[in-house]
């Protein structure tokens, strides 16, 4: 692909208006025995392109002035099919990462990311250039009507959000593993809406919530007369979907019988109604889910090997809440800002103290049950801001007396410092306001770039602070020996 002789190492060029990041990205691949070109914007990258050869791979961010990277995705892709090109972006949900593949991605590249990383990623990609590369499929539009969307930044979710946009573009059965209230709905929901089917229907099924004698005529539906009762024609949800995605929950609790018939329409596309003789054809992705051990239920015989093999073409594990805590401070801001649109609320708060009760929360019903925790505070909770009370109190447990702090209760600690400030003055200290003052802003910088993991922008933005003044701060306690 690279115009560049053998003699010469492959041309690399990185497109992104963050000076900072263009500096270490080029600094990295020039290290790594690469020639790099940087650029700020898309704007004078295309003019490059149609003024010299093009190079061996692209880096480029997604959020930039003028054209962001997805339009010049599909401008490079358009122009130069074969060229690999990385995006990169703070903003990993299922939109922006699946945007990228659909565009045709090499590959997505979280920020921040790791530069050791990145250059691996590079020399991974620069031996396949010769090779001709499949031509992208054209970007469908995306639907207005927006169903939830799955939150979290954490490495499980990212790995998640690539797989999404990977296995959206391919007709595969997917197998979506994850315990109750993981959101394997979301996830069957997202495959759909960035496919080529999302303007066709996504039609949801609990096949544990409907009796085994009417799970049938759900799935495949019925004539007038087929059963008692039955006094009209009922059109089931394989028909519903035609054209789009079907989605089966809880697919372990489907009787054998009905396996039989699903094995049937996944393989040969047709069925009859019950008590039908017409055969209906019907063109639809069927995405499956459980959170039981589908091999084992095969072994004791309750479900059929040869069905487990058609869903199972690909697998989605979906990690539970537990094993992804750092998400939780961002799906609790979500949950109570939807609590509070529906409530016509202002949107309500959560303590640092509050937020870390809901950390240390083991979360048995994973998103599903945070979700009904934050609905829950946001319409009993007393006041704007959410404290460890009223997480108890959404949580259905109690805390002892013993183990409460002053973190828990603004007003305790207050108090706490109210009677500490007076007996200082008694004693004849003397320049107390400077002294606490320092201290109280030293805790609050501390605690926020905890809760940011360091990312100072997010850190100021939280304390309500410009971010100069937090980087003044930072610095004013060094010189004294603080934080």
């Amino acid at each position: 692909m690279s115009e560049s002789s053998s003699s010469s190492p492959p041309c690399i060029w990185v497109v992104d208006d963050d000076r900072a990041v263009r500096f270490v990205l080029c600094t990295a691949l020039r290290e790594a025995g690469y020639q790099v070109v940087d650029f700020d914007s898309a704007a004078p990258a295309l003019k490059a392109l149609a003024e010299s050869p093009p190079p061996a791979l692209l880096f480029t961010d997604v959020r930039m002035p003028g054209d962001d990277g997805l339009v010049l995705l599909d401008k490079l892709k358009a122009a130069l099919p074969q060229l690999p090109v990385v995006v990169m972006s703070a903003y990993t949900d299922v939109a922006s990462t699946a945007g990228a593949f659909r565009g045709g991605a090499h590959e997505f590249l979280s920020k921040p990311f790791d530069l050791d990383d990145a250059v691996a990623l590079a020399q991974r990609v620069l031996p396949a250039v010769a090779p001709a590369l499949a031509a992208p499929t054209p970007a469908a539009d995306a639907p207005s009507d927006q169903p939830p969307q799955l939150v979290g930044d954490t490495p499980p979710m990212r790995a998640l959000f690539r797989a999404i946009g990977r296995l959206a573009q391919a007709p595969l059965a997917v197998l979506i593993i994850g315990e109750t209230g993981t959101g394997k709905e979301l996830v069957a929901n997202a495959l759909h809406r960035e496919s080529p089917r999302a303007q066709h229907p996504f039609v949801a099924l609990n096949t544990a919530a409907i009796p085994a004698e009417l799970l049938e005529s759900e799935l495949f539906g019925h004539e007038a007369g087929a059963f008692t009762g039955a006094q009209r024609r009922h059109i089931g949800r394989f028909e519903q979907a035609n054209g789009g995605t079907l989605f089966l929950d809880e697919i372990g609790d489907m009787p054998l019988p009905l396996q039989t018939r699903l094995l049937r329409v996944l393989a040969q596309g047709e069925f009859f109604r019950v008590g039908g003789r017409e055969l209906i054809r019907v063109d639809v992705r069927v995405v499956a889910a459980t959170h039981q051990d589908l091999e084992g239920l095969v072994a004791q015989g309750k479900f059929r090997a040869d069905l487990l093999h058609r869903l199972d073409v690909v697998r989605l594990q979906l990690p539970p809440l537990r094993e992804r805590r750092e998400d939780i401070a961002q799906l609790a801001t979500t949950f109570l800002a939807a609590a509070a649109r529906k409530l016509d609320t202002p949107p309500k708060r959560l303590t640092a103290a509050a937020l870390q009760a809901l950390r240390e929360h083991d979360w048995p019903g994973n998103v599903r049950e945070l979700e009904n925790v934050c609905w829950r505070m946001a319409a009993l909770a007393a006041a704007d801001t959410i404290g460890v009370a009223d997480v108890d109190t959404a949580l259905n447990r109690t805390r002892s007396r013993r183990s409460s702090t002053a973190a828990d209760d603004p007003g305790q600690w207050e108090a706490l410092l109210s009677e500490w400030a007076r007996r200082q003055l008694a004693e004849g200290t003397e320049g107390l306001h400077a002294r606490v003052r320092e201290r109280v802003d030293h805790a609050l910088l501390e605690a926020a770039l905890q809760i940011t993991h360091g990312r100072r922008a997010e850190a100021a933005a939280r304390l309500g602070l410009g971010r100069n003044t937090l980087t003044r701060k930072l610095g004013a306690g060094r010189r004294r020996g603080g934080h």
